[in-house]
């Protein structure tokens, strides 16, 4: 297979940024090329890779969702809170608990943008701020901290897969949130290319009345979509908390200022903003590409203001490419708007 057919042209330009900014980064630090600062960034983009993958399937199917942060939270602190009133302290109880509230989180999502007829960006900001309502009147917001977690979630936070010890004594890894990272981009990647879900939510994207005529229940497409992104954001929920190793329901770093985040890195891999395509080696470029960027730029002696900077450029470039793309390609098709 061609490189070309493997990697669109969107992803190739966003490949030779990634390629390129890393060559000079190292070059100017040579720290940042060693392994434990590899596993750091793949550490670090876990959760925003699950995210990503909710996210570029929105996108695809022509919706823009801004909510997945806050079904983050509750969908995770309600998981804690249970296990803490229970006594159980399993982690697979904590991700299936987390699970059921997210998906119940976007069941409501896509009844009220189905049923409404409300547009994704409008419905999904006001069902958030309903969310963050609905978690401060019934689960309260106060704080978990270390030694009141569930020590499931403290120990897989800092679990490894394996270990290396270098010559200073120093111990890093490969953290286990790879795993379940790794899960939900395998489900992901067989959902939108080998099933008729995938299927809907390209033709969605496109045109819903052409999808309709298709044959494809709209109503059941965003049922499962928006349920999906539930758990997608349940699981990463849970992932975050480990990490952090507590949760304060509103002032973890999540809510607020990891939704546009995520949209950007999504459309930098070159998913549609008009829907219709996207795909998941682009959306994973795209996520690294920002991860790298912000925590890079001190190795080139630049504070981290420049980051909005140089995000902002490649997002930019990234959907100027894809659209000079698209209408290349609606042109060689005769479609005109």
């Amino acid at each position: 297979m061609k490189l070309k057919q493997l990697f669109k042209t969107t992803q190739i330009y966003v490949l030779i940024i990634l390629v390129l900014y890393c060559v000079l980064v190292s070059v100017v630090s040579p720290q940042f090329a060693t392994l434990e600062n590899m596993f750091d960034i793949v550490r670090n983009i876990s959760v925003s890779l699950i995210f990503a993958m909710g996210v570029m399937l929105v996108l695809i199917s022509d919706g823009i969702d801004v909510s997945f942060a806050i079904v983050a939270v509750f969908s995770a602190y309600a998981a804690i809170l249970v296990m803490k009133s229970t006594g159980i302290n399993n982690l697979l109880f904590a991700f299936v608990m987390a699970s059921a509230v997210g998906a119940l989180l976007g069941l409501f999502n896509a009844l009220v943008i189905h049923l409404f007829q409300i547009p994704t960006f409008i419905a999904t900001l006001g069902t958030q701020t309903m969310f963050i309502g609905l978690l401060a009147c019934t689960l309260g917001t106060t704080t978990i901290k270390t030694p009141q977690m569930p020590t499931c979630l403290v120990e897989f936070g800092a679990t490894k897969i394996f270990t290396i010890v270098d010559e200073s004594g120093k111990t890093y890894g490969l953290y286990a949130y790879i795993i379940p990272t790794a899960l939900i981009v395998g489900l992901t990647a067989f959902l939108l290319y080998k099933t008729k879900f995938g299927r809907s939510l390209a033709a969605m994207g496109n045109s819903k009345e052409a999808a309709r005529r298709a044959g494809y229940n709209l109503f059941k497409t965003r049922i499962i979509l928006y349920m999906l992104v539930g758990v997608y954001a349940a699981i990463a929920g849970v992932m975050y908390v480990a990490q952090v190793a507590w949760i304060a329901p509103l002032i973890n770093n999540l809510v607020g200022t990891i939704e546009l985040t995520i949209i950007a890195s999504v459309v930098i891999g070159g998913t549609q903003l008009t829907g219709g395509y996207g795909t998941i080696i682009g959306t994973i470029l795209g996520v690294i590409l920002m991860r790298v960027f912000s925590s890079t730029l001190i190795f080139l002696g630049l504070s981290s203001s420049w980051s909005d900077f140089f995000l902002g450029a490649v997002m930019v470039v990234c959907i100027i490419i894809t659209s000079i793309s698209r209408n290349r390609t609606r042109k060689k098709l005769l479609i005109f708007d």
